[in-house]
């Protein structure tokens, strides 16, 4: 699967940018009414937004994995909230871009050709163990059956399809469950009460006895083994994205003021040297962000690309290292920046601009939110006992209740 060239990516941008503006001229509105994303994503359903990384000779746009977060990134810099609900569905499709040709694999692309979406289906909390998972899938007639209750259920209101990581009750092995929402086994509530974020449709999903098809139940252990690097990629292109969209708000809110201060430097904001400097400090902190993030982006596209190459396990092993730990680092730098970016915007602009109406505290509150996944502290731990002692990074992980 090879990179699209300069000028056929070109165009697959202007392709969708008529759609991120639409869904950008709505973004603030929807923040302070909580209005869900259907609307949206049945735009990015319409434009085939979900088959950015089916090859083109089966159906789909063929972009490489910079090409596919550089989209994202436009993406959230209309609304954060997408490339978060859209996380799982672009993660299952690169499980099965990783997977050999088979009947099965094609009918997914052709699902996901027709509009279909994955949401996810994860994490549990309550009364869980560290390790452990109580969701269960059942071997039953014609298929499986799947129990359980998963919260953090990241774009499960907007999908047909659920990734659910559950145990079978027949051999205790982990696995990956794939259920259709179309059933009345499976209820799904928005009550994600978070303060950023708000509208990814990461609340609670329970499953009763859910239909699971035959083929639908994959091994746990043969997902695609970068997998890790790639969810952390998606919430690093919202962070990059949320950059470009404070810089954008920041930039046009100075260049629109009318009202100035006494003790200011200038009869007009856009000609004030020091708040020019705090809209030239935004920008640059923004642009820092996208560059980490975009060179990171390579290292996973190599892991992608040694995997499906006759090359031997010792390569393909440190090409994954190398792109868990530039996601990390890449994580690092977005997280400090970025919400520093949305936090010192408004003393480029006025107490006015605070208005619930404006909706600008969705930036910072949306970086935040993003940046309390997958801790950044543990990340820079890893990439430091990287750089000293060799070891490699956590690739798997999990959370859960420790012990007393």
């Amino acid at each position: 699967m090879s990179e699209l060239n300069h000028n056929d990516f070109v165009a697959l941008q202007h392709r969708f940018r008529p759609v991120f503006d639409r869904i950008a001229a709505g973004a603030a509105a929807r923040e302070a009414d909580r209005v869900l994303l259907d609307e949206p994503i049945r735009w990015l359903k319409q434009a085939r937004f979900g088959t950015l990384r089916i090859p083109v000779a089966e159906g789909g746009f063929g972009v490489s994995l910079p090409q596919l977060f550089e989209l994202l990134t436009e993406l959230a810099a209309a609304d954060s909230n997408l490339p978060q609900a859209l996380r799982a569905h672009f993660a299952f499709v690169e499980d099965r871009l990783n997977q050999p040709d088979s009947d099965d694999r094609r009918r997914w692309f052709s699902r996901f050709i027709d509009g279909e979406l994955v949401g996810s289906g994860w994490s549990e909390i309550g009364a869980v163990k560290l390790g452990e998972v109580n969701t269960r899938v059942t071997p039953a007639e014609q298929g499986w059956r799947l129990s359980g209750e998963k919260f953090y259920s990241t774009g499960t209101l907007y999908a047909d399809w659920i990734d659910v990581y559950a145990r079978r009750s027949d051999n205790g092995r982990d696995v990956i469950a794939l259920v259709s929402t179309h059933q009345t086994g499976v209820e799904r509530d928005d009550d994600w009460d978070g303060f950023g974020q708000r509208l990814t449709g990461s609340g609670t999903t329970r499953f009763n006895q859910a239909r699971v098809e035959q083929p639908h139940v994959y091994d746990f252990s043969e997902r695609f083994r970068y997998q890790t690097a790639f969810y952390q990629h998606v919430l690093l292109a919202a962070l990059a994205g949320i950059g470009r969209a404070v810089v954008r708000d920041v930039a046009q809110g100075v260049a629109q003021r009318k009202r100035i201060y006494s003790h200011g430097n200038a009869g007009q904001v856009k000609q004030d040297v020091q708040v020019l400097q705090v809209v030239g400090q935004i920008s640059s902190w923004a642009w820092a962000t996208e560059a980490a993030v975009a060179r990171a982006t390579h290292s996973l596209q190599q892991a992608f690309v040694l995997q499906q190459g006759d090359v031997d396990e010792v390569q393909r092993h440190a090409a994954n290292v190398l792109a868990e730990v530039e996601s990390a680092q890449a994580q690092v730098i977005a997280v400090d920046l970025i919400t520093r970016a949305a936090s010192e915007l408004f003393n480029a602009l006025g107490a006015s601009d605070t208005r619930v109406s404006q909706a600008l505290d969705r930036h910072w509150r949306n970086a935040r939110t993003l940046s309390s996944h997958n801790p950044v502290i543990y990340k820079m731990r890893n990439v430091g006992d990287w750089q000293v002692n060799g070891s490699d990074p956590t690739f798997i992980w999990q959370i859960g209740n420790g012990t007393a």
